[in-house]
């Protein structure tokens, strides 16, 4: 129904930055919340940043300061812009969307990205 198209990720060396870019395509009717999640060797998956179709966002403590989060309402876009990227940072990141198929939806889903390779390493 709904797929996420996914790119910027590669390997940069501490400090170093990388912009994630996530489009949804297919039946889209309207879309919540969008966010980004990743996912490292051995540990779980966890809430990097989201925003909401109010624009509020949320930053996972460990990337405040460091990330910024925004959307493109034009092209429901959501982007990723990781600054002074660290090692610990490396991980598969994944992008999220809650979307609305159409009018007759009884309510909306989450849709998930392939996942972007994020390396940090000198």
């Amino acid at each position: 129904q709904v797929q996420l198209v996914e790119s910027g990720g590669g390997l940069v060396q501490p400090g170093g930055s990388l912009r994630l870019s996530c489009t949804p395509s297919g039946m889209i009717f309207s879309i919540n919340a969008m966010g980004w999640y990743r996912q490292a060797p051995g540990k779980q998956r966890e809430l990097v940043a989201r925003i909401t179709s109010g624009s509020s966002k949320n930053y996972a403590d460990s990337v405040k300061g460091r990330f910024t989060i925004s959307r493109d309402y034009a092209k429901n876009t959501v982007y990723l812009q990781m600054d002074n990227l660290k090692p610990e940072d490396t991980a598969i990141y994944y992008c999220n969307a809650n979307v609305r198929s159409s009018s007759s939806s009884i309510r909306a889903r989450d849709y998930w990205g392939q996942g972007t390779q994020v390396t940090v390493s000198s």
